[in-house]
């Protein structure tokens, strides 16, 4: 092998299953005027011709039989959408790093927009073409969409890309409202304003000096679902201490340089393409390695591909099991068995195992399912 690839840390994961210790599976244009809004189902024929009168028959029956008016239906109103706890796991991290990218933006207002938009359905509309758990038209998305999770493709199908584009599609009006609001030329909160922009379009905001009246249904809307998600907000959401603004995890390492990002790519040893399981962070031999999260330590032995390995199991965030692992250790310092806190030492950085040089080998496993740990540890960019 030549001296070049020698330089470059890079990890050789993945390459031997059963030696990692887990049963882990692998798998600034203008706006628009205004925009149609996609709207959940309505409903059926059932419901608008027949039920009406079964209310009407139960109603006057109760009221004869009482002697009175019947007791009101109880208010579901507030059972209706997805809540925090509900939202899918994988979906946060993007929805705080997004957020991240601005003052004005908050997880709970992205993902109340969500909710507006799709009810968090990745069905396209036909009628509209909005696609995706956000709506993005193909216009729209060819303006705001990337590739933000290293897929391969960008894609307003795909949820994370879906989620960082309106982010930036957020903070964009955001940029616009407040400078607005700055020069006099228009008034109210800034949050509002944003939204009223990203219904109605900037200039309308403008004309109108406030939130013009044609956004004003779109604004109700959207804040009335905002409590919904308020735990997004908070840096323990999920339960358990994490890192900096827009993320979960403490970072593991110090400072955090990408040397390969999760996804697909040729194995530097093998020259396979396959899954990167994890991301690989730069870090010179015999660094401090802490744990990212408050958990126990499940998994502390050499492995034939991944060196001497540390798997720690964080509990549930949101409903679903999350383990982060560490790999190519030159020292092991933590026991199968020991609860650890975010930031307590457990091993140094090596090269053990089936890598190039000394760096920590990094994943995030949800529910026995490897997930790009990016968004979880690292906040903006």
């Amino acid at each position: 092998m030549n001296e070049e690839r020698l330089t470059v840390a890079e990890s050789a994961d993945g390459t031997d299953e059963q030696a990692t210790g887990l049963p882990a599976r692998q798998e600034q244009p203008e706006e628009p005027e205004q925009r149609p809004k996609r709207k959940r189902r309505g409903p059926g024929p059932f419901t608008l011709l027949v039920l009406p009168g079964l209310v009407t028959v139960t109603g006057v029956a109760t009221f004869l039989a009482l002697g009175g008016l019947p007791a009101p239906w109880q208010d579901d109103s507030e059972a209706k959408g997805k809540t925090a706890a509900d939202v899918d796991p994988s979906y946060i991290p993007w929805l705080r790093k997004a957020a991240s990218a601005c003052t004005v933006l908050e997880p709970s207002v992205l993902a109340a927009q969500i909710d507006q938009l799709s009810g968090w359905s990745d069905d396209t509309d036909d009628l509209s073409g909005q696609k995706g758990i956000a709506a993005f038209t193909d216009g729209e998305w060819r303006t705001w969409g990337k590739d933000d999770d290293g897929s391969g493709t960008s894609s307003p199908r795909d949820p994370a890309d879906a989620i960082m584009a309106l982010g930036r599609r957020d903070c964009s009006l955001a940029g616009k409202v407040t400078e607005l609001r700055t020069a006099g030329r228009v008034n109210g909160d800034l949050v509002d304003l944003t939204l009223a922009a990203y219904a109605t379009g900037p200039d309308a905001v403008t004309e109108a000096g406030r939130v013009p009246a044609e956004a004003r249904t779109y604004l109700d809307e959207v804040k009335a679902l905002v409590p919904r998600y308020e735990a997004l907000d908070r840096e323990d959401a999920g339960g358990g201490s994490g890192g900096a603004a827009g993320t979960l995890l403490t970072a593991p390492v110090s400072p955090l340089t990408i040397t390969s990002p999760y996804g697909s790519r040729e194995h530097p040893l093998t020259g396979v393409t396959k899954l990167h399981t994890g991301v690989d962070f730069a870090a010179p031999q015999g660094a401090q390695i802490v744990a990212a999260r408050k958990g126990r330590v499940v998994f502390a032995a050499a492995t034939s591909a991944y060196g001497n390995r540390i798997v720690i199991d964080h509990g549930t965030i949101q409903g679903k099991r999350v383990e982060t692992t560490y790999s190519h250790l030159s020292a092991l310092e933590a026991a199968v068995g020991q609860s650890v806190e975010a930031g307590t030492p457990i091993g140094r950085v090596g090269s053990t195992g089936l890598s190039t040089g000394p760096h920590l080998h990094f994943e995030v496993i949800l529910d026995g399912y490897y997930t790009d740990p990016r968004p979880w540890v690292v906040a903006g960019g």
